[in-house]
């Protein structure tokens, strides 16, 4: 039995996840469901639901597997919709979350299929998701032409703390951006926004392009950027990850619960990262605990969805591209570094950046699929060129 003394490293362990998981990207969710034309209630719908399913599938995976299996929402996949989803509509976005965590689940359950999304090169799938992030940080510098004394302060104050506190310094920017913009009036919140969150109910519908341009894209870079990273965490902490398990639930979870919710539920990786080490539990049998407070605090998060969202709704575009887009810089650089590993591979992953950055739509296809099926089709000449 766990000692009493433990607890607090526990707990310590799951607010630090909390509040970076949640503050670091709240806003990126905020602007995808912006993209897909949501009401403000259906965003406090996917703000609370995302907030629940993560307590309850860490809560469950947790405790069945003995491990801290750390569950988050895809802010990668939050990313692409913000920056491809422009002319879809909501219910059509809806369908396309759906079908992607379909594949998800399908993923776990199909060996063979497993083993092909694990085929797809490393460096072609951080091409895609780098050309998803670029668009979205190449926001910050018009933001601070516009509103100079809002954005320069936090881009100063993000590459110091970067220097001091890594791990800290997108929660702390984010506090920075709501004090900065509560000092010029820019927040406002009225008795009547400390209501408990309510959920709404959208039928999904399945549109084949929605489906292509949306859902197939945020399958993959959920996979390459959420999944299989969270995959590796555990591993390198010394857990063999259920993947089977983690895959079938989560994307079952994320196909269900879309009429609430948006985009996709998957395996945490950098917040993992807070939470299966030694300073969370010495004994690596009983951190699985921590998902005992974790999930008691998300559920409070989701409960106090509608006053985040309104509160983060009240500022300014600007500010907000800002916040999110530095956010997402230093997913930006893990990607640009992944994609340049390879020095015979860079040309496709450069072909694969650059369209996919452009936000070129074909067919009613979103630019991230042509990149990603440029790049693998230049990738596989290249390759057949160098066999013959």
């Amino acid at each position: 039995m766990m000692k009493d003394d433990h607890w607090p490293a526990l707990i310590s362990s799951a607010v630090a996840a909390v509040v970076v998981g949640f503050a670091s990207t709240i806003l990126v969710v905020m602007q995808a469901a912006d993209a897909v034309g949501a009401s403000e209630a259906q965003k406090i719908s996917w703000a609370a639901m995302l907030c629940f399913a993560m307590a309850g599938l860490t809560l469950y995976l947790s405790w069945r597997h003995r491990m801290p299996m750390i569950i988050a929402w895809s802010t990668p996949g939050a990313a692409l919709l913000a920056t491809s989803a422009q002319g879809v509509s909501y219910s059509a976005a809806l369908g396309a979350f759906a079908v992607a965590g379909l594949l998800a689940a399908l993923t776990g359950l199909i060996t063979p299929l497993a083993k092909a999304i694990e085929r797809i090169p490393t460096a072609i799938a951080s091409a895609m998701l780098a050309g998803v992030l670029l668009t979205y940080v190449l926001k910050v510098p018009t933001a601070a032409l516009m509103m100079p004394w809002q954005v320069l302060p936090l881009v100063i104050a993000f590459f110091v703390l970067r220097l001091w506190k890594p791990m800290w310094t997108v929660p702390i920017v984010v506090a920075l951006g709501l004090v900065l913009a509560a000092v010029n009036g820019l927040v406002s919140f009225k008795p009547d926004d400390l209501a408990l969150a309510r959920l709404t109910f959208d039928m999904p519908q399945f549109m084949p392009a929605a489906i292509i341009s949306l859902g197939l894209p945020l399958y993959l870079v959920t996979m390459a950027s959420q999944n299989l990273p969270g995959f590796a965490v555990l591993r390198a902490s010394g857990y063999q990850p259920p993947v089977a398990s983690a895959l079938i639930t989560t994307g079952l979870a994320s196909t269900l619960l879309s009429p609430f919710m948006g985009p996709q539920v998957n395996m945490a990786a950098i917040t993992a990262s807070l939470t299966t080490v030694p300073d969370t539990h010495p004994d690596p049998s009983q951190r699985w605990k921590v998902a005992l407070p974790y999930g008691a605090l998300y559920a409070l998060v989701g409960l106090a969805a509608g006053l985040f969202v309104k509160v983060l709704g009240a500022l300014p575009t600007d500010l907000v591209h800002a916040i999110a887009g530095l956010a997402l810089f230093s997913p930006l650089m893990g990607s640009l570094q992944a994609m340049m590993k390879e020095a015979s591979e860079v040309e496709a992953t450069l072909v694969t950046l650059l369209i996919t950055a452009s936000g070129v739509a074909i067919f009613g296809i979103g630019a991230p699929f042509w990149g990603l099926v440029v790049g693998l089709a230049l990738l596989g000449v290249k390759r057949q060129m160098r066999k013959a």
